[in-house]
Formats: C-alpha cells, structure tokens, sequence
C-alpha cells in the first residue's frame, strides 16, 4: 500500500539521506507544488528591510515617503506581529525621492541580543534600538533619540581599487566573533565592524561582471544588495548595474580572510539572500531589463546552490527582500508594492 507523504517531510527525508547537491537535484526531478502564497500585510511605506524574531514576529524597515523637495521625516522601523498587525517601533528616519521616483532613506537591519541594529543609506548611519522589552503598543521612540555610529565617512574616506565616490549601506550580517560585515551597494564592498571596538575596515571589495562591457562602455558593476554568514564562508547577492545584462548575476562567494570567487551564476538582478534550513542560499530575482525599463511581473523565488538553481515561484512583482520564519515559511517583501507575502511550504 503506497503511503502518502507531504512534501515537507519529503524534504527532511532527503536532506537526510543524500548529499546537499544531490538533494537540489532530486527536488528538480520530483517538480513539487509551489508554495501557498498568501499576502500577508499592506499599505506599509517602501518597506525594504525584515527581520524575524523566534516568536515569529517580524521587524521591517519602512523608507518612508519622501515626498517633498528637501525630504520627509516619515521612516520609521515597524513590528509585525504573526497575525499581520503592524506597530511603529521608532519614528522619524529621513527619507527622499529620487528624480526616477525611488525613496531612500532605511535600508535593512538586524536582531541581536535584543538589540535591532538599523542601515540608513543616506545618512551613512548605523542605529542602534533596544527592543528588548518592546510590545506591540508601546510608545514609539524617535530617531534624533537612538545611537548611531557614522560609517559613511569611514566608507566615502577609503581608497578603493575601484572608486565610485558612493556609499550605500544597504544590508547586514553577523559573522565570526560577532563582528558585522555590512554590504555597500554604491562602494560596491564589504564592510566589516569589529564587535568589540566597532573600528571598520575593508573586508572585500566586489568586483564587476568580466566581458559584460562593450565599446567605451565599461563592465556592468555587481552591486552587493545581501550577504550572510554560513560557518564556513560569507555569501553574496549581486544586482548587476548598467545595462543590466540578463542572466549575468553571480553570487560570490568570500572566505575568511575576503577573497573572492563565484560560487553560482546565471541569475537577473539579485535583490536579497538568505540561508535556508540546509544552509543553502535562497533568493529572489527582481526582474529583467527589457531596455525600456524592468519589466513587471517578472520576478522569482529560487533556491540555488553550486550545480543548479531551482525556481519555485515566478511572475512576482519587484520582489525586494526575503526573510525565512521556522522551517517552512517565508516572507517574500515588495518595496514598490508597499506589502509582504508569506509562503508556506
């Protein structure tokens, strides 16, 4: 008698049983069902960055609006709760609109020991908010009150090989002996911050994607836009620059002491990375350039690791950020769309 098995302890079966490649080879045999996909929360302000605690609720940074010619004061830093209510945590990020309509301002953050830890592109800063005994209805505090470190004038005053007078503090991680190691996506590098004296250095700068230029145009820059630390090795998501050729997204791969390889290749303009429960990476495709602008609908959900990519989801719009709660769930956020799905596996 043939006995019916749900595809989620499939998974954990052959996780056990095969190697990790193997495992990626067999999940692209088998073609499972996608995942249930569900919106989740909206209306929230270009969120961008997320962040789930072990009570399953999540952390989300909200850009703001910046919707005058000097900018607003309407970022703010939002706990969602696992039933999909949304609660200000701190107020008061400056925000701003760009000439092509995209805010700036909150970038993603990270939860340690209580501590949310939170990137500002504009400002170069690294804030500092203690959510330890934060709950849904307190009292929001503002952004002029938090701690913050500059790390933009250590980044715009550093000599790089290959200089673009930018910073952008974009994504954040931990790393061995809790140091960070924070991607810039307009340097174009990894930062590192010691744990203990927060003195900053350059972990590794990324380089550009060889043979993708022609004429007097240079080759396309690979913009970091997320890292994450697997015990072993760090790895990197990239979002390829002008003129965004398809299929020429890498994620790199960085040992110990930050040198560089590629570790898979062959996706279009990688927003956001995560690891999953076997430590592979899992990431999300924001579009293809059709040379008119991105194309919408066109995003995906991937799983990758050394010999394969497996895509699970299509036709997503502008996916910016993933962020993976337990075993089986993942939060897929839209910053233009202002909302989070969440798919259940």
């Amino acid at each position: 008698m043939r006995t019916k098995i749900t595809f989620l302890l499939s998974l954990l079966l052959l996780l056990g049983t095969t190697a990790c490649e193997e495992f990626y080879e067999i999940v692209d045999e088998l073609k499972p069902k996608p995942p249930k996909v569900k919106d989740f929360v909206s209306g929230l302000n270009s969120p961008i960055g997320i962040e789930a605690d072990a009570a399953g609720q999540l952390w989300v940074t909200e850009a703001g609006t910046g919707n005058t010619p000097t900018g607003t004061s309407d970022g703010q830093v939002s706990l969602i709760t696992p039933e999909g209510k949304v609660y200000p945590v701190a107020k008061g990020f400056s925000s701003f609109k760009s000439s092509e309509g995209v805010v700036n301002g909150l970038n993603h953050l990270i939860l340690k020991d209580g501590m949310l830890w939170v990137l500002h592109g504009i400002e170069g800063r690294l804030y500092k908010l203690d959510v330890s005994t934060f709950q849904p209805g307190d009292a929001p505090k503002q952004a002029k009150d938090l701690e913050y470190e500059d790390l933009g004038k250590f980044i715009l005053g550093y000599d790089f090989k290959d200089e673009t007078n930018e910073s952008n503090i974009y994504n954040i991680t931990v790393g061995p002996d809790d140091d960070f190691y924070i991607a810039d996506a307009a340097a174009n590098a990894i930062i590192r911050r010691d744990a203990e004296s927060g003195e900053l250095s350059v972990f590794a700068e990324v380089p550009a994607i060889a043979g993708t230029g022609s004429g007097e145009l240079p080759d396309a820059q690979s913009v970091p836009t997320a890292i994450a630390y697997d015990g072993e090795r760090f790895l990197v998501s990239t979002f390829t620059g002008f003129p965004f050729p398809a299929k020429k997204a890498v994620i790199y791969e960085l040992d110990l002491q930050g040198n560089v390889s590629v570790y898979q290749s062959g996706f279009s303009n990688l927003t956001d990375l995560k690891l999953g429960t076997d430590r592979h990476p899992v990431v999300v495709e924001y579009s293809n350039f059709t040379g008119q602008g991105f194309a919408p609908d066109a995003g995906s959900f991937i799983f990758a690791s050394r010999r394969k990519n497996v895509t699970l989801l299509n036709n997503l719009n502008f996916p910016t950020s993933i962020e993976r709660s337990g075993l089986k769930t993942y939060y897929i956020l839209y910053n233009t769309g202002g909302k989070i799905q969440r798919a259940v596996f």
